[in-house]
């Protein structure tokens, strides 16, 4: 029997807008986790928390994010090259795991955060995300985790670098701004467009960009969602350094790590610690915002408008209401 087209649409519709819902009950629970509390020194952490070893994960039909031990520093690969390394609740769940046991594991002084295949990353797996609107948060429940997006009670105390290549989007981009150190292929794609799917940029960059690239320049991008290339990015200042290929960039990488890593552990703690005394204060009350912001704007008629266009494959009209 056949399917009538408008039927299958208007489930197709209802789907997709189902599926999208889904969005701001998992990932604005990141700031459930609570934004009022900094990082705090190693040496407190490792008086409350015993130490712990980070197990390699190499490559696997099965494995979302590997992870390699390069003598005192840990490569984290998202590994979904099929889906352009969009971030569903499992990966995002994995790298709370595995950041906190690079930060509580004594042998390993720096990390590297990188993509496999094609793209960095091209944000949120929506799909995947669906079966977590039941409960919200995809680390709930979950310990000994420390969030990928680097705001709540359990921060990194360890420097991240992150290697991007390709498109890198939306949570790509903000995973990308959660680093302490950037490094960029050229030819890298960044976009931050959810303001053009009637959505906003809750997992950090109405914060971290800001910060980073000052006002004008965040703003120049959020509000229109264009994207920008790794000249764009290097010339207002959220990016470091620029490499030739995707593999010259995670050898950069590695080689920024060990110069971390052949420094006094103590002392790079430290100093991550002094400079988050200096913002973390005046960012905890927007990070503590991001769950409330996402649940009055995804009950929104423009939202359902967004995914809805989304789903018909048409330009989106937005009434602001």
């Amino acid at each position: 029997m056949e399917t009538d087209p408008v039927i299958a649409r208007r489930d197709l519709i209802k789907t997709t807008a189902a599926i999208a819902a889904a969005i701001p009950a998992t990932l604005a629970a990141t700031s459930a986790l609570g934004a009022d509390q900094g990082p705090q020194p190693q040496a407190a952490a490792e008086a409350a928390v015993p130490p712990t070893t980070l197990a390699e994960v190499p490559p696997g039909p099965d494995v979302k994010l590997t992870i390699e031990r390069r003598d005192q520093v840990a490569l984290f690969g998202l590994n979904r090259p099929d889906v352009q390394n969009r971030v569903d609740p499992e990966t995002f769940q994995a790298l709370a795991r595995a950041f906190y046991d690079y930060d509580h594991d004594p042998s390993l002084r720096a990390a590297i955060l990188f993509g496999h295949g094609d793209n960095f990353s091209r944000g949120i797996d929506v799909e995947g995300f669906r079966a977590a609107a039941k409960t919200g948060n995809p680390l709930s429940g979950l310990t000994r985790i420390v969030n990928p997006l680097s705001y709540g009670p359990a921060q990194r105390t360890k420097p991240l670098i992150v290697a991007v290549h390709g498109d890198t989007w939306n949570l790509g981009h903000e995973l990308f701004l959660a680093a302490d150190i950037r490094v960029a292929a050229a030819g890298t794609r960044f976009g931050q467009d959810e303001n053009t799917h009637g959505r906003f940029p809750g997992g950090g960059s109405t914060v971290r960009f800001v910060r980073e690239a000052g006002w004008g320049n965040a703003m120049r991008y959020m509000l229109t969602g264009d994207h920008w290339t790794a000249e764009d990015a290097y010339r207002i200042g959220t990016l470091q350094e620029i490499a030739a290929t995707p593999e010259a960039a995670l050898a950069r990488a590695v080689e920024i790590a060990g110069r971390i890593a052949a420094c006094g552990p103590l002392g790079v703690q430290t100093t991550l610690v002094s400079a988050h005394l200096a913002i973390d204060a005046g960012e905890a009350a927007a990070f503590s915002q991001l769950g409330a912001q996402y649940g009055a704007l995804y009950r929104t008629r423009d939202f359902i408008e967004g995914v809805t266009a989304q789903a018909e494959g048409r330009p989106p009209v937005f009434h602001g209401d």
